[in-house]
């Protein structure tokens, strides 16, 4: 069996970034200037990451700081329109998933996320059910890079920092891991990662 925890990300690693034609798709929805939806739908991300509002509430504000307004059928289609935006998978990422499962490696699941669309993965995609832990920000009340959320994973996971490898598309994030003694790797391609997961196990070995 194979020796430490690999705790990944999931969009950007397992599952692709929002997809262009979804992000077009948004800005029809709700109507109003690419480059003012886009300022506000990252500034108020975080509290909807961490699950302090939930999708209507997110929508009715990033409605009022673009002094709009969206009525319940609007909100809905924006919310829908969101999950499907995120929702496109990495099928050779799966795939590696369900190989380091089948040989016995311990990985968890870290990632920043709404509830409805971690709702949404849930519902969709049963390879989820080969993690340990599955942290979603949302359910957490931390996100990363905040040190909290890798705390709250070192604690369901049982296992000694040192003994996590962190995955991630974003150096802040792997960096942020590394500050509270987990393992990093930031990731860039399959290949790479299944080479650091091989140094890994002769290390360990």
């Amino acid at each position: 069996m194979a020796t430490g925890t690999v705790l990944f990300d999931l969009f950007g690693v397992l599952a692709r970034q929002q997809s262009a034609d979804g992000r077009q798709c948004l800005i029809r929805a709700a109507g109003v200037p690419a480059a003012d939806f886009w300022d506000a739908y990252w500034a108020l991300r975080p509290p909807y990451d961490r699950g302090e509002i939930d999708g209507p509430g997110y929508w009715r504000r990033l409605a009022d700081r673009l002094g709009v307004r969206f009525d319940e059928r609007r909100i809905a289609a924006l919310i829908a329109a969101d999950v499907e935006s995120w929702s496109a998978v990495d099928a050779t990422m799966i795939t590696l998933i369900e190989e380091l499962a089948r040989r016995g490696r311990r990985i968890g699941l870290l990632s920043n996320i709404p509830e409805e669309l971690a709702r949404h993965y849930e519902n969709h995609h049963a390879w989820l059910d080969h993690f340990a832990v599955r942290a979603f920000s949302c359910r957490l009340g931390h996100a990363k890079p905040e040190p909290a959320a890798y705390h709250w994973c070192q604690r369901a996971l049982s296992e000694p920092p040192h003994r996590i490898l962190f995955v991630d598309d974003r150096r802040e994030n792997v960096r942020a891991a590394e500050a509270t003694g987990m393992r990093g790797h930031l990731f860039t391609t399959q290949d790479r990662l299944r080479a650091q997961l091989d140094r890994w196990d002769t290390a360990a070995g």
